[in-house]
C-alpha cells in the first residue's frame, strides 16, 4: 500500500480543498488551453467561455462536495420482515473520465439483501450520482458505490452492474462507435450464492458482467 492511499480520506479531501485554486485561476487555465488549441479566447464567440466551462466543472464534478454515505443514513426497519432482494435497475448516470475528461454515458444496477433495515430507493440513486460526478474510471465507480452500500447498510450481500459507454475511445483513439463496457461488483451472496447471482441477473436482464472484486 502507497503512503497516499494509507492517509483517511476525509484527511485527503480537505487538503485538496485546501489546494483548490480559485474560479479567476480556473478560467484563465481555460483560456490558455483556448490558445493552446489555436483560437483566440478574447474573441466574441469564446469570450464568455471560460466562465461557462468553470460553471460546467461546477456541475460535472459535483460529486466531490458531498459524502455518498451520509444519503445513506436514514433507514426504515418496518417492513413486515422482509429480506428479500431490492433491486434498484437502470439507473442513467453521466460521469467523466479521469484519463482524458471525455463522457461516460452509462446505466448502473443496484441490487442489496437487507438485514433488518432497508433505505429509500432515491438514496440509491443519490450514491450512483453522488460517485459518477467525479473524475473516474468505470471499474472504481463500480466498487465505489457497492462498498458504500455494504458499509453503511451491512446487507447480507450487494450487487452492482454498471453498463458504459466511454466517449474517450468513440472520439478519439481507436473511433469505436456502439461499443459497450459492462463491469460487475458482487459481495456477500451474491458473490457467495450462484442462485442470488442468477436471479439478480436475470432481474436487470442478466447483461454480460466481468465479476469485480
Amino acid at each position: 500500500m502507497s503512503e497516499a492511499s494509507k492517509i483517511a480520506p476525509a484527511v485527503r479531501d480537505v487538503s485538496l480543498r485546501s489546494l483548490r485554486p480559485s474560479r479567476g485561476e480556473a478560467e484563465e487555465a481555460v483560456r490558455a488551453l483556448l490558445r493552446w488549441a489555436g483560437d483566440d479566447p478574447s474573441r466574441e464567440g469564446l469570450r464568455d467561455t471560460p466562465q461557462r466551462v468553470a460553471r460546467a466543472f461546477e456541475d460535472w464534478f459535483s460529486g466531490y462536495t458531498v459524502d455518498p454515505e451520509a444519503f445513506l443514513l436514514r433507514t426504515f426497519e418496518e417492513v413486515e420482515g422482509y429480506d428479500d432482494m431490492i433491486v434498484l435497475r437502470d439507473i442513467r448516470f453521466e460521469s467523466h473520465c479521469e484519463h482524458h475528461l471525455a463522457p461516460i454515458i452509462g446505466r448502473a444496477h443496484v441490487g442489496y439483501l437487507p438485514t433488518n433495515k432497508v433505505v429509500g430507493i432515491s438514496k440509491l440513486a443519490r450514491v450512483v450520482e453522488a460517485y459518477a460526478r467525479r473524475l473516474q474510471v468505470q471499474e472504481k465507480l463500480n466498487a465505489q458505490i457497492a462498498h458504500c452500500i455494504q458499509n453503511v447498510l451491512e446487507p447480507k450481500g450487494v450487487a452492482v452492474v454498471i453498463e458504459g459507454a466511454h466517449q474517450c475511445m468513440t472520439t478519439r483513439g481507436v473511433h469505436k462507435h456502439g461499443v459497450t463496457m459492462v463491469t460487475s461488483t458482487l459481495l456477500g451472496e451474491f458473490r457467495n450464492n450462484p442462485l442470488t447471482r442468477r436471479e439478480f441477473l436475470s432481474v436487470i436482464g442478466n447483461p454480460a458482467v466481468q465479476n469485480g472484486a
